[in-house]
């Protein structure tokens, strides 16, 4: 069977050639045909809903199981009486809310959709898509179209026309290029027959979203693991393992720094990565396909397909995948990934403790970061780090040549005079100085420690709140003491006169700044430097633990 090819990406061209087109698509479903069609979710493989034949021949294009339902598109909530029975108001709500777009409602069935679109069950799944060309050419057609996602039963779900190419050519009659998809995950499932109404497939709606409208909804359990054997699905992916490459997947859950660095430890050579973009320079040598930023829901949606697919094409053996929370798109997402994986799934060790330490010289900063390695902790001197990585870091070098002409040498070497001399006679240069340097350091103290076995850190840097380091850390700590101590300190610690360590105090953020933008503070008045490290290793001691409770109980 030869697939014919409808292009459709540019709805604004010849008129008569897009209406053309539209009626070709259609008049191939009104004839038994299989087409697919591009929605604003994922592109379905249609069929027209009240042709038992032609959905037939669904099933055995995707192999696809019989007992598999199937979702019937229509063109608006108008449509609903014709093939539901007994439609609740509450279906009218969603619809004048939710359509079109990517939610589907399960109601009660009318006999003239045949067993084979409902695999013989007594409801049926209806949504309006939200595209303008399927719709188009459901109006067209003039029946309600059948439609599951249009790739091969099993394998990741197509976004794209040249993925239902890749899977279909050949065994259905036309493919319609409507562009790429705009959500990228299936539409949400809500069984309206039960009280409170269920979710039984997470999808582009979030369940937030249905619940700030119409309040309680029940989850069901196949959302978060499989059915079990001989349980009969009542809507699309609920059952089988769905959107599957070849590789088999793990999935690893938890925070996104934590998931990382259990996929570090995990992946071997042959292993393929799905990360979030925050994280790819950790998994270097390794064939990576990110998902868009860890806060960036919408593109994880539309790239977890493709992300999925693309591995068809190496040659790794496993797939290590991060998963974002629950919240929002994040549920639909994190039930792709699992099923892809068999709801193979890894919750990352909760138990690392990032903490990050500031406040000004005198403070008794060095006495309290030996109180964490008192503990097993591992510090990350930022200072130290970056004097490091200006001999081998050439990005931030390039970087900082560029925008400090003459900062080095003809040798290669910073002219840290010449520098020094430039931002420190400038706030705004010292300013563009520090943007660089966080920009640089911050992916690199992630690195470092995403690749540690280490489970306690402290990040020291006298700017961790301004360069951003703060987001790395489980708590921020200002390491806080009384003027005239600080004073004294100074004085004794670097043998200078008063003056010019007052001097050095009042040209630093004064404490009360660190006080009210950490999150917590430790203040240093004793005597001496091993009293304070004594009782800093107390303070610590009873901050991990809480720390490590409230991770324990989901409160991080």
């Amino acid at each position: 069977m030869q697939t014919r090819y409808f292009d459709l990406r540019d709805t604004k061209g010849q008129q008569k050639e897009i209406e053309d087109k539209i009626s070709a698509a259609a008049k191939i479903l009104r004839e038994g045909g299989l087409v697919g069609i591009p929605t604003e979710t994922v592109y379905g493989l249609g069929a027209n809903a009240m042709d038992g034949e032609a959905v037939r021949r669904i099933f055995e294009a995707k192999g696809r199981p019989q007992d598999n339902p199937l979702i019937i598109h229509v063109a608006g909530a108008q449509w609903l009486p014709r093939y539901c029975a007994d439609v609740p108001p509450l279906a009218y709500v969603l619809a004048r809310k939710f359509w079109p777009g990517p939610l589907t409602m399960i109601l009660k069935r009318r006999p003239i959709i045949p067993d084979e679109t409902t695999a013989g069950l007594d409801t049926v799944g209806v949504r309006c898509p939200n595209h303008p060309v399927t719709l188009a050419i459901i109006r067209e057609a003039g029946v309600p179209i059948a439609a599951p996602s249009a790739n091969t039963s099993g394998r990741p779900s197509c976004t794209t026309a040249q993925d239902v190419l890749e899977d279909m050519d050949g065994r259905i009659s036309g493919v319609v290029d409507g562009g790429p998809c705009a959500v990228g995950v299936e539409s949400t499932i809500l069984d309206l027959t039960c009280d409170p109404p269920r979710l039984l497939r997470p999808g582009g709606l979030p369940l937030e979203d249905l619940e700030r409208l119409i309040g309680k909804i029940d989850v069901d359990k196949a959302v978060n693991g499989a059915l079990a054997e001989g349980e009969k699905p009542k809507a699309p992916g609920m059952k089988y393992r769905h959107y599957a490459p070849k590789a088999p997947v793990t999935v690893i859950t938890g925070a996104p720094e934590k998931s990382a660095q259990e996929i570090l430890h995990r992946a071997g050579p042959s292993s393929g990565i799905i990360c979030f973009d925050e994280f790819a320079d950790l998994f270097q040598g390794h064939e990576v396909h990110t998902l868009g930023p860890a806060g960036d829901k919408l593109a994880q949606a539309q790239r977890v397909f493709d992300a999925l697919r693309t591995f068809d094409a190496s040659g790794v053996t496993e797939i290590y995948a991060q998963c974002p929370d629950n919240r929002g798109l994040g549920l639909a997402i994190g039930n792709r990934l699992k099923k892809a994986a068999g709801f193979h799934v890894v919750e990352a060790d909760s138990e690392r403790v990032v903490l990050g330490l500031t406040g000004g010289t005198g403070a008794g900063k060095s006495s309290a970061l030996r109180a964490v390695e008192s503990l097993g902790g591992q510090v990350i001197d930022c200072d130290q780090l970056y004097h490091e990585m200006l001999e081998t870091c050439a990005p931030l070098r390039d970087d900082i040549g560029a925008s400090f002409p003459g900062a080095f040498d003809a040798d290669g070497q910073l002219d840290r005079r010449k520098l020094g001399q430039e931002v420190f006679s400038h706030k705004d240069r010292l300013e563009q100085l520090n943007s660089i340097i966080f920009r640089h350091l911050v992916p690199e103290v992630r690195r470092r420690l995403a690749s540690s076995e280490n489970r306690l850190f402290a990040i020291d840097a006298i700017n961790l709140l301004e360069g951003g380091l703060d987001q790395l850390c489980d708590r921020t700590v200002a390491v806080t003491s009384p003027l005239e101590l600080r004073v004294r300190r100074i004085m004794a610690r670097d043998s200078i006169p008063e003056q010019y360590a007052r001097l050095r105090i009042s040209a630093q953020q004064p404490d009360e700044y660190y006080r009210s933008k950490c999150d917590c503070e430790l203040n240093n008045a004793a005597d001496t430097a091993a009293a304070f490290e004594l009782e800093a290793r107390e303070f610590f001691r009873r901050l991990i633990d809480t720390i490590k409770e409230e991770k324990a109980h989901g409160k991080e």
